[in-house]
Formats: structure tokens, sequence, C-alpha cells
């Protein structure tokens, strides 16, 4: 009996250990920043330009007019340092767009929808790069739950960028996957400033925890229990928030101002069939474009008359 009970407590240490060690392992795959997140060379060259070629012009000749700047400012409630590009436009009379970038991506890589808010709708454009991605400082990556926060003091520097004597800035917050998560979660804070006139959430997932089990179950084959519960548990202790609270879909339910809901119907990384329950939530106003044949954040690049024409509809309802 003595050493049935060895070894059945055995067993359970190993296990134990077994589930640690994976838990721990899928936290830092998950969280952990790109190690050259600052390589600004390769996200300009490997993946701006190489979705878009004809970007490469018009990045020099912003850069060469000082059109393209850089600004850093230090999070007050974190004390990181953190880094956007911007681009003040003379035709905008304050109208402003903050463009939030996606997972392990970084402001460089979406400059092209910088490009259609600046030349197209003539807006300032300011586009931070989250915690832990780019050239900003941080441990580890939030999915869009407490970058929120970081969100909410970037539209407090838009103001300060934008607004002068005559035209007080007029703010559309527009975030692609986990940046449309970002944007999400802004939406739903009670203490928004008045500049913010609208949202607009391009391929946004329902919570940390769906997209989490998504991927177990896609990429790795796995169920959620028990490694999304361990690994939440974990992500609580560790850096103080959980899969299931890190959730847009709770966020958008508290959401008053406009929002335009943009998802691709062949996406699978996260699943199209997320938006639904998204849009349900949103109290009005609301709008919402699929974009037929698309595949994860592609819904631009496979349809930039269409969506910017939709994009373009919802400005003219937000900012009369």
């Amino acid at each position: 009996m003595k050493k049935m009970l060895i070894v059945v407590i055995s067993i359970l240490v190993v296990l134990a250990l077994g589930l640690w060690i994976a838990t721990d392992y899928m936290l830092k795959f998950s969280l952990s920043p790109d190690p050259n997140r600052a390589d600004t060379d390769s996200a300009y060259n490997k993946v701006l330009y190489s979705r878009f070629p004809d970007m490469r012009p018009w990045v020099d000749q912003m850069t060469t007019n000082q059109l393209l700047r850089d600004t850093f400012v230090v999070m007050p409630h974190s004390g990181e340092r953190h880094h956007a590009l911007y681009i003040p436009s003379d035709r905008s009379n304050g109208k402003t767009a903050i463009i939030v970038h996606g997972y392990k991506d970084c402001a460089i890589k979406f400059l092209y929808m910088g490009r259609m808010y600046y030349d197209v709708f003539g807006y300032n454009v300011l586009m931070p790069d989250l915690s832990a991605h780019g050239q900003s400082e941080g441990e580890s990556i939030r999915m869009g739950w407490k970058d929120s926060d970081d969100l909410l003091y970037w539209t407090k520097v838009a103001e300060k960028l934008f607004s002068d004597g005559q035209n007080r800035c007029s703010i559309v917050v527009h975030g692609v996957s986990m940046g449309a998560a970002t944007t999400m979660n802004l939406s739903g804070k009670s203490d928004l400033p008045l500049s913010i006139r609208g949202f607009v959430e391009d391929c946004g997932f329902t919570s940390v925890w769906d997209e989490f089990k998504e991927e177990l179950k896609n990429r790795f084959s796995l169920p959620a229990f028990p490694l999304l519960y361990t690994g939440s548990a974990l992500c609580k202790a560790r850096y103080g928030w959980s899969f299931k609270e890190a959730s847009p879909l709770e966020s958008v339910k508290r959401c008053s101002y406009p929002m335009l809901f943009i998802h691709g119907d062949a996406d699978t990384f996260v699943p199209s069939w997320m938006v639904h329950p998204l849009f349900e939530s949103k109290p009005c106003p609301k709008y919402i474009w699929i974009a037929k044949g698309s595949e994860h954040a592609l819904a631009y690049k496979d349809h930039p008359i269409e969506y910017t024409h939709e994009v373009r509809k919802f400005l003219n309802e937000i900012m009369k």
C-alpha cells in the first residue's frame, strides 16, 4: 500500500510539473515580445513594401518633406517609454485618426492605413506602437487589454499635437486585429475625452480566452482544458489580468459611440464568426461590412476601394 501511494504521488507530481512547464511555455509563447521588434528596416522592407510596393515612394516623399515624424512619451501609469509615428495634415480641420496595429506588429507595418486617412480623407494621423511592440518599451504583450489605458493616453497626446486655436481635435480610433481589440476595450471606458467621435474595429476577437482557445485547437489540436485554465491563472498571477476578463465583447456592450465592424469572411486566425456576437452586443449606432474572401487582416489589401468607401461613409456619419 505504501509503495502504491508513493507511485501515485510520484505520478501526480510528474503530471503537475509537466502541466506547469506546458503552462509556462504557453504563456511565454503567446505573450513574449518579438526580440527583433524594433527592427525598423525589416518592418519597412520585409512587411510593408512586400505587401504594398507602392508605399515605398510615398514613405520616401513623406520623410523627405518631414511630414512623417516620430514622437516618444512616457506612459503615466507604467513609466514605460512608448513610441508613435504621426503625420500632421494642413487639410484636417482638426480631424484625426489614431491607427492601432496588430499582434507582434508595429506602426510602420500599418502605414498603408495611415496613407488612406492622410491622402484620401485629409486627416491627421497618429500611429502608436503598443507596449512591447515596435520601438515601445514593455516586458509582455497584453493582447489589447491593458493597452487600452495606453491608447486613452494617446488620445490626449493627439489633442495636444493636432488641436489649434481654431480647430478642436476630433478623433476616430481605427484598430486592426489585436489593435481592434484594444480599440473595442477603449470604447467601453467611462472616461473617454469629448474629442473621440467613433471607432473602427477590423477583425478583432471577442475575448483573449476565445482567441487562445481557437489557437489551441487549430494550431496545436489541444482542448481548452486544462492548459487554458492554468494559463489564464498564471497570467493573472504574473501580469495582473486573466484571459476571460480581457473581453472586447464585454467592452462593446458599454460603448455608446458609433462603431464600424469589419471582418473578412475567410478569416481563420480570428475566426469570422466572432464579428457577429460583437456586432450584436454593441448598442446602436453601429455598422458592419464583411469583406468577401478575405483572410485575417487582409480586407484592405483585397478590397482597397470598397474598404475606403465603407470607412468614408462611416466618417461622414460621425464627423458632421
